[in-house]
């Protein structure tokens, strides 16, 4: 059974995830739609990909029958609203993240999907990476002892980048490249809420954030240090330190190929891309793509690497930071 996709969006991450899934059996994965608000940019993006059908609206595409998953690759802002069309359309949903601008948006994105029978999960494709896959097999035979303290950076330098620094485009840090730091976290930690929060950061002119530093505290006196910043590059690294040891998932931790436990270091390669990538190591969307066939084939609603639940604890995490650090949305008190 091949699963049959339809994209909505025709920007730069729904093309990096065209070419990752060219990495994979054609047999199992097929790319049938594109849909972009503009229909002359669907075709483009149609011509360059080999896509055999364009549509030049959302709405055209929640309403084909002939689609098995739609990928969400919109604007931040944009999620909570397509999302829910989709949902709404009886269609199962892959929606890139940040999931939605904050945690009401996502619980009423996770109602509908349940509501309406059919599969959802947050883009997160960082869980779905093989090198992942090993970090949380070590965790479970406690190959490190008992973790203590977890360290997670990512910083890259975006601010000539509208859509990282523009309120109106859900910019700031925290939505667009905090939620991987966070997100390991949360996974080390098996999804369990911290016990208390702790954030400092500074604001741009445009009122998002520029950096943010996040410490968490959890349960069995265990620690979390997270900093994320489009202003500087930094090392992108992220380090589980146990009572026996560590594991360090090297730069880029959100789309990792290189892991050092206790001092010994393993290569997850990834395939080459048939077509340039915008983004670091994108031919690794396959692995979500896969795993979201997987779960298709098995019945599922949710993946078991980034369930639902994760997602909302994940949103409320980010509420409470962007609360300290004094980056309110716009309009959220109305969404």
């Amino acid at each position: 059974m091949t699963t049959r996709w339809g994209l909505c969006g025709a920007g730069k991450i729904s093309h990096d995830f065209s070419v990752a899934m060219k990495t994979l059996p054609p047999g199992d994965h097929q790319i049938a739609v594109i849909a972009s608000r503009s229909l002359e940019r669907a075709k483009e993006f149609a011509n360059r990909h080999g896509i055999a059908k364009a549509y030049g609206s959302y709405e055209e595409l929640a309403n084909d029958p002939d689609i098995d998953m739609v990928y969400v690759g919109v604007l931040h802002t944009e999620h909570w609203r397509v999302g829910l069309l989709f949902l709404k359309a009886g269609k199962n949903v892959l929606c890139e993240k940040p999931f939605a601008m904050n945690s009401r948006q996502v619980k009423d994105l996770v109602a509908t999907a349940k509501k309406n029978n059919v599969f959802l999960m947050e883009a997160i494709w960082s869980r779905c990476f093989p090198l992942y896959a090993e970090v949380r097999r070590l965790l479970a035979e406690e190959a490190v002892g008992e973790v203590k303290l977890v360290k997670a950076y990512f910083g890259s330098p975006q601010l000539h980048i509208p859509r990282s620094v523009e309120k109106e485009l859900g910019g700031g840090a925290l939505l667009d490249i905090g939620v991987y730091c966070l997100q390991f976290v949360l996974m080390v930690f098996n999804g369990e809420r911290p016990e208390s929060i702790q954030a400092t950061g500074v604001l741009l002119d445009s009122g998002v954030d520029e950096s943010v530093v996040v410490v968490m505290k959890f349960s069995r006196n265990r620690m979390a240090f997270c900093t994320f910043s489009i202003a500087v590059r930094l090392p992108n690294d992220a380090v589980i330190a146990g009572t026996k040891g560590s594991i360090k998932v090297l730069g880029p931790m959100h789309c990792p190929t290189t892991l050092v436990v206790n001092g010994k270091e393993l290569e997850y390669p990834l395939p080459e891309p048939g077509l340039p990538l915008n983004f670091d190591n994108s031919t690794g969307l396959r692995f979500e793509a896969e795993e979201v066939r997987q779960c298709q084939l098995k019945g599922l609603k949710e993946s078991p690497r980034m369930p639902l639940a994760d997602s909302v604890l994940l949103t409320e995490i980010m509420d409470e930071i962007r609360k300290q650090v004094g980056n309110l949305l716009l309009g959220e008190d109305q969404s």
